[in-house]
């Protein structure tokens, strides 16, 4: 391996912060950025993981194996078919409202969208990295999950159950708008930032995110804590690297809407579904 190889191997393995935004050491100022992780996290995600955490302990005590047991991400949330759809618009604007909360916090600090990599500055390699973090996360994720379910480690996940009406497609994909951009600027964008700021080493921030990442996705089982957790490693390593969100956010969705419309148009066309 070449000087400049083992260089650019070293650059992504130990990644030195940027110099913006710089360490806080106010004291009072590092206990309101504690603060604040703590009331983010508490009422979004981070709750999220602790719920989730419950949800696997409860499936393990049940007498039915992971296997033969359902969860259930997109289900239907009223009756009437319009109440319904006003529902599910509802759950995504929630969680945009959940990583827009992040981001004016960030602004309120005195950083920028651009900061975080939520501008336009750069469509074309943006579009390279989604096609290849789509290539690198998605399909194999997808067979983590099938062999994590074969051998019993991750419940059967069924991405939607929404009935067959005109605007189940929309809903879907904006359901997949909204957890791709509430986890991706919360995870990545807002966390490590923050983390950044109370001195945390790239490694250790990039750990930790990825850990919460894989926690909210523990209802699904052992699988889905694995999977994410390795997502999770990657996403923030490229962001850390690249200082480019969105990028994250538009493979995190087309991931998703993959998985909910996909599932929806071959449930029962198929046998290898679960």
């Amino acid at each position: 391996m070449s000087t400049t190889e083992r260089s650019g191997l070293r650059s992504w393995l130990l990644p030195v912060p940027p110099e913006l935004p710089a360490p806080v050491a106010d004291e009072k100022e590092r206990r309101a950025i504690k603060l604040e992780l703590v009331l983010v996290f508490g009422i979004t995600l981070g709750l999220s993981g602790a719920r989730s955490l419950l949800s696997l302990v409860d499936s393990l005590l049940r007498p039915v194996p992971l296997a033969q047991q359902q969860v259930q991400l997109n289900v239907p949330q009223a009756a009437a078919s319009l109440l319904d759809l006003l529902q599910q618009l509802l759950g995504a604007l929630q969680l945009v409202g959940w990583g827009a909360l992040g981001l004016y916090l960030l602004w309120r600090a005195g950083l920028k969208l651009r900061d975080v990599g939520l501008d336009r500055r750069s469509p074309r390699s943006d579009a390279l990295i989604t096609v290849g973090l789509a290539a690198v996360i998605g399909i194999p994720g997808l067979g983590l999950y099938f062999l994590s379910y074969h051998l019993g480690f991750s419940l059967a996940v069924q991405p939607s159950t929404l009935g067959d009406t005109w605007w189940r497609p929309v809903a879907l994909t904006l359901s997949a708008f909204g957890n791709a951009f509430a986890e991706e600027v919360l995870v990545v964008g807002y966390l490590i930032t923050r983390l950044r700021q109370l001195g945390v080493r790239e490694n250790s921030s990039l750990a930790g995110a990825a850990v919460l990442r894989g926690s909210y996705h523990l209802y699904q089982g052992f699988g889905g804590f694995v999977g994410n957790l390795i997502m999770g490693l990657v996403f923030g390593r490229v962001w850390q690297r690249t200082n480019r969100l969105w990028p994250l956010v538009a493979a995190h969705t087309l991931f998703d809407v993959v998985s909910f419309v996909g599932y929806s148009l071959l449930k029962g066309q198929v046998s290898w579904l679960p």
